[in-house]
């Protein structure tokens, strides 16, 4: 079979699936979704060995320690992913939720419902996890999903995607509602970005690159998990002890995840006193520290950050710093480089905080809280399908909610046009 077909006949079988899917009750979902976890759990041992094959190419290919360490699973991120289709499971159903109701002036009563999107394709890159959480959200917000994951992690999601989908059939889920490309041929991709007769929308989640691509060639509609270039501001008004924790914890916690600090903005009045415990604790926990003039006239042997620093998402033990003058100064940086995903501001003083909050663009803005808690998990929607950049249907962490769309929903009593 040539990979159009492959393509096609995979997303035909999950358009003839999410029919049914929308009709599937919650007790059946919810009970899918549980038997998927611990299924999860009771074969981790093979997902380990498929694991393993990956890890093994990857070494090979000489991929970078940040993709690495994303494609790894192990005992806890296996727990982690059965532990989010348990949540999910617990999570009321979106689906049948009237939105609003209203009595027109002749009697008729017209509202809102939410309903599953449809086919949901996800287009990804080295994480294992994205398999369960994309197909646990999708399942219980009644839509199917097409996975298509990085060739890095080939047999890891493989695994999984058998599990799932083995599990979910013996619990009354319709066959072809998860369903996988294994192909490790790019034009998959190519392919499946042109069937918007079978699938209504494309999440893709990974580096600029795969962005770039699914954005310029997909005829379906794209929310974008864009790159995050994430800041923290340390203002003059700042706790510094609390300062150093948050910084230290956005930036050194898991670098190369898309909510994790990349640059660091401190205000003037306070960086000789902030800086040098701050660069010191950050260099010992293995940061690449990079200044500019004034940072490093402050901590001398730091690299000197440039315009290149300022607009690259590191996904690694890097970290750009700048001194400003002023929170003016800081949100214009912010403006000017960041990616609108997740920005932090580490302040006592009240207006100040309320400026950052009221003035600054990204899908989740912070006051004295790491850039680290832009997730799914942390804001209680329970595992997430990604971080939404786009402005529109979705923006931010995208739970079950944002997985659904609406229709009218009109009931009379033999009201007609006048």
């Amino acid at each position: 079979m040539d990979i159009r077909s492959y393509v096609t006949e995979k997303a035909r079988g999950a358009k003839t699936a999410a029919r049914k899917l929308a009709a599937v009750s919650s007790t059946v979902k919810n009970t899918a979704l549980l038997k998927m976890a611990d299924a999860l759990v009771d074969q981790a041992s093979a997902l380990l060995s498929a694991n393993a094959k990956d890890l093994q190419e990857a070494d090979r290919r000489g991929l970078p320690g940040a993709m690495v360490d994303r494609l790894t699973l192990n005992t806890k991120r296996i727990g982690e992913m059965a532990a989010g289709l348990h949540d999910v499971a617990t999570l009321p159903d979106p689906v049948g939720e009237v939105i609003k109701m209203v009595r027109r002036p002749n009697g008729m009563q017209v509202g809102r419902v939410r309903v599953p999107i449809g086919v949901i394709g996800i287009v990804y890159e080295s994480r294992p996890n994205v398999t369960a959480d994309a197909a646990g959200l999708c399942l219980k917000a009644g839509n199917a999903v097409v996975l298509r994951g990085g060739s890095e992690a080939v047999h890891s999601n493989a695994a999984i995607v058998q599990i799932l989908s083995t599990a979910g059939a013996a619990s009354g889920l319709p066959e072809g509602c998860v369903a996988f490309l294994d192909s490790p041929d790019r034009q998959a991709v190519m392919e499946m970005l042109k069937l918007d007769a079978l699938i209504d929308l494309i999440i893709p989640r990974g580096g600029e690159a795969l962005m770039k691509t699914v954005t310029e060639h997909s005829r379906i509609p794209v929310i974008k998990h864009d790159k995050g270039l994430c800041h923290t501001y340390v203002d003059e008004g700042a706790d510094l002890s609390m300062a150093r924790a948050i910084c230290f914890n956005a930036k050194v916690q898991r670098p190369g995840t898309c909510n994790a600090m990349e640059t660091l903005l401190v205000h003037e009045d306070v960086a000789p006193a902030f800086l040098p415990g701050m660069i010191r604790a950050l260099q010992d926990a293995g940061v690449e520290v990079r200044g500019c003039s004034k940072t490093r006239a402050i901590i001398s042997g730091i690299k000197e950050a440039d315009e290149e620093d300022w607009t690259t998402e590191y996904l690694d033990l890097i970290l750009s710093v700048k001194i400003v003058k002023s929170l003016d100064e800081a949100m214009e940086h912010i403006a000017r480089y960041g990616s609108q995903h997740s920005e932090a501001i580490v302040t006592r003083d009240y207006v100040r905080a309320r400026r950052f909050l009221n003035e600054v663009d990204a899908c989740a803005v912070f006051v004295n809280a790491s850039t680290r808690l832009n997730d799914g998990y942390q804001f209680g929607l329970g595992a997430e399908i990604g971080i939404s950049t786009s402005r529109i249907h979705a923006r931010g962490p995208m739970g079950l909610e944002e997985l659904t769309t609406t229709k009218y929903i009109v009931l009379g009593e033999g009201q007609l046009r006048e």
